[in-house]
């Protein structure tokens, strides 16, 4: 269903602090992911001893898909290209300057195997082909409710309700912003929309990652839904161009009197309606400055009123 058409549902959306959306993209993979393990990413093998064909990473990811044309998949030549990673891997190469944790589970749950920064191994018997989800362990991650992002400085997780699954899954904050950006700007958009959708979907993730007083019907917290009642997240769903963009902005904040804004957007600023108050960037209209030239800041900053970027 085009997001044109979903728009009316703007007004619930809005009650929970959400957006209003642009229709999604065909699924793809994540950027940055070509099949070679470069410095700075973990590789899975689909083959014990680094063999076969790989999968790199450049960060956490808490589920990889199971099925195609949405998974993680192997890249590169060799046995096992097209396959989906979750639960075929067979060996690792860690070339970040971080441990690697590789989970039984998705959501970084049950058993697992460390693999120190620039090594190479195999998953052992519990885990070869039983691989889910894996985590670059910079530091301890937060637990329990809390975050440890602040006004300056980014999150390193966001807790996402997957309401359909019914559970909360912690998520990388970037894989969390490369997956849902695809999902609510065209990715064949220009790339300056692009930006300034990446800093939109960023801030409004910050808001509530810093704001969200949450839970579920079983009294879980949460930051965010992975619907319309907040953004879309589809994990892999990342996609180049869009993934591009959020690399890019990545350390540019938005704020409004030294605070992370609660940037809201909705399809046109027909759509926006009353909310066309300078809280609110029309996502077509993004893509229409950026066709005429403007930049990603000028453009967030004809929609924010008072915005600063830095």
């Amino acid at each position: 269903m085009s997001r044109i058409r979903r728009i009316s549902a703007v007004t619930v959306a809005a009650a929970l602090g959400g957006t209003a959306f642009v229709a999604a993209s065909s699924p793809a993979l994540a950027a940055g992911r070509n099949g070679v393990c470069d410095s700075g990413e973990f590789c899975y093998y689909y083959n014990s001893d680094n063999k076969g064909s790989l999968s790199d990473f450049t960060g956490s990811v808490a589920d990889y898909g199971a099925s195609q044309p949405s998974c993680y998949d192997f890249k590169s030549a060799g046995a096992g290209k097209g396959v989906c990673v979750k639960n075929h891997a067979a060996s690792v190469w860690n070339r970040t300057g971080k441990t690697a944790r590789v989970y039984f589970n998705s959501n970084y749950g049950g058993r697992y195997q460390d693999f120190k920064a620039g090594t190479k191994g195999n998953l052992n018997s519990g885990l070869k082909n039983q691989n889910a989800s894996h985590q670059l362990l910079s530091s301890t991650p937060p637990s329990q409710c809390k975050t440890d992002g602040t006004n300056s400085k980014l999150p390193t997780t966001i807790l996402v309700y997957r309401v359909s699954a019914g559970r909360v899954d912690r998520v990388d904050f970037k894989t969390y912003v490369k997956n849902v950006l695809p999902n609510e700007w065209k990715a064949g958009w220009p790339q300056e929309s692009l930006k300034a959708g990446a800093m939109a979907v960023k801030s409004y993730a910050w808001y509530w990652a810093l704001h969200s007083t949450r839970r579920t019907s079983w009294n879980q917290c949460f930051d965010v839904f992975d619907t319309t009642s907040s953004q879309v997240y589809k994990p892999g769903s990342a996609q180049q161009r869009t993934s591009a963009a959020v690399d890019a902005t990545w350390r540019t904040r938005m704020t409004r009197d030294g605070k992370i804004l609660h940037a809201q957007y909705c399809s046109t600023t027909t759509a926006c309606g009353a909310w066309t108050d300078g809280n609110w960037m029309s996502q077509y209209g993004s893509r229409d400055k950026a066709n005429a030239g403007w930049t990603y800041a000028r453009i967030l900053k004809a929609y924010y009123r008072g915005i600063a970027l830095s």
